[in-house]
């Protein structure tokens, strides 16, 4: 008896205690997240399963019928990174909208314009003209542990200052496990958290018991589009180093090491000879990249970086994320059962495309761009076995509808059939034209119409 008067007391002090971190956190972190409505108009590019419908298409004739482009609104959240106006969100908040309007705590409105976006870590800037506002502090999202508790601040549903509570679920997380895919080109790497987030939360904060910022809430798990136990955000380091580089340059100065990556298994052990699964296998070796110009071979395992153990490719992406070109990085590398350790300077991204794109062959020049088709790889991770992909483009028929850099091209006119004979094809077609594909690093599906 004597031990439950002691226990019970503790545990309602203990509950206060985190009660009180909660309301300090909530307190903190309120004022600093804003509320944003996008307007902007549908054009006839985007695909929509109800325009591509066979009800739709055999009532109308199929795509030769032009609807009419309709307005419509969307909403997310946003965090105040700086006192001066600038403010955080996802890029798929703000993309493709033709005005954005952001909502205080204290309910006054402000029109925003967008300072920069990054489509691979689905990050955006934007900016009011406002002073003496609240950013919200940087906390460290590499201290962050498993258990630690969170509090998610949006807008869900357009209830505004929206708080929930959770705990981290688990950390690196790569979202395509949902998808069974694994795409080292791809940011993969999120905080899990089990704090309730809804539609409208995207943008929000992620924020610690000290009311610091983790994380830029991103997506949720869902059959229904609603909650359902598993939330997501980008760590709050990867956020910095994008917000700073888009505020100073316009765009993220992303870095590589030019090397493809691949999980280390039970199989992958048994078929490289391999001691054990520890760390992450070196599949490819860009010609004339960082990795290349050190040594790094196809076939070597890292297992650390910066002397960080790593062994996936989130944990990968991670480090890599909040890196720059030229920066130098330092790679403990198992090789036929030594460990060395190699030391590179980073490339750009950029630089880096340019020499892979040389190495990938045959290109042709349609309507202002340039094509070449899917490598091997790109095959196994896009799970497609043909397509072309949009290296370069320029002014022509086809940014004219809207495709840019990356896109790939997976029918034209219903023909999934692609190769460098159909690009050809392509360079001479006249008249109205039907081309779909999808971006990998969204993996958002669009089909164009457009006159060539």
């Amino acid at each position: 008896m004597k031990t439950k008067i002691l226990i019970i007391p503790f545990l309602f002090c203990t509950l206060i205690a985190w009660s009180q971190d909660f309301r300090d956190a909530a307190k903190k972190s309120i004022h600093s997240v804003v509320y944003i409505q996008c307007v902007a108009q549908q054009q006839s590019s985007y695909y929509n399963d109800f325009f591509n419908n066979d009800f739709f298409n055999d009532f109308f004739g199929g795509f030769g019928f032009q609807r009419s482009p309709r307005r419509y609104k969307t909403s997310g959240s946003g965090v105040i990174v700086s006192s001066d106006g600038y403010i955080v969100t996802n890029n798929h908040v703000v993309a493709d909208a033709d005005s954005i309007s952001v909502t205080l705590n204290d309910k006054r409105e402000y029109t925003a314009k967008v300072i920069g976006t990054d489509t691979y870590a689905d990050l955006a800037v934007i900016k009011i003209d406002a002073n003496n506002l609240t950013p919200l502090s940087y906390g460290n999202s590499d201290e962050v542990e498993l258990g630690d508790w969170v509090l998610a601040v949006g807008n869900p549903f357009n209830l505004t200052s929206t708080v929930t509570a959770g705990i981290v679920s688990a950390k690196a997380r790569d979202l395509e496990i949902l998808n069974g895919k694994n795409n080292s080109n791809t940011l993969t790497s999120f905080i899990q958290t089990d704090a309730a987030m809804n539609p409208g939360n995207s943008g929000g904060a992620l924020v610690n018991t000290s009311g610091e910022l983790i994380g830029i809430s991103v997506a949720i798990a869902s059959n229904t589009g609603s909650y359902a136990g598993y939330s997501f955000a980008i760590p709050v380091n990867i956020a910095k180093k994008v917000i700073n580089d888009i505020i100073k340059y316009g765009y993220t100065q992303r870095a590589s090491a030019g090397i493809t990556l691949r999980e280390v298994d039970a199989k992958t052990v048994v078929e490289n000879n391999l001691r054990d699964t520890r760390g992450t296998y070196v599949e490819k070796v860009t010609k004339g990249g960082a990795a290349d110009k050190v040594g790094i071979k196809s076939g070597d395992v890292i297992t650390k970086i910066n002397n960080k153990e790593v062994n996936t490719i989130s944990e990968v992406n991670e480090i890599m994320a909040q890196l720059s070109p030229n920066d130098k990085v330092e790679f403990e590398i198992l090789r036929s059962g030594s460990t060395i350790t190699k030391s590179l300077n980073l490339m750009s991204t950029k630089d880096l495309t340019e020499l892979e794109d040389v190495a990938m062959g045959e290109t042709i020049k349609a309507h202002g761009a340039t094509l070449r088709e899917l490598t091997n790889e790109e095959k196994i991770q896009y799970s497609m076995d043909r397509g072309l992909v949009v290296v370069k483009i320029e002014k022509g028929s086809l940014m004219n509808v809207g495709i840019k850099k990356g896109f790939v091209i997976t029918a034209i006119d219903g023909n999934t059939s692609l190769s460098i004979k159909n690009a050809k094809m392509l360079e001479n077609k006249k008249g109205q034209t039907q081309i779909e594909g999808y971006y990998p690093n969204t993996h958002r599906y669009y089909s164009y119409i457009t006159v060539l």
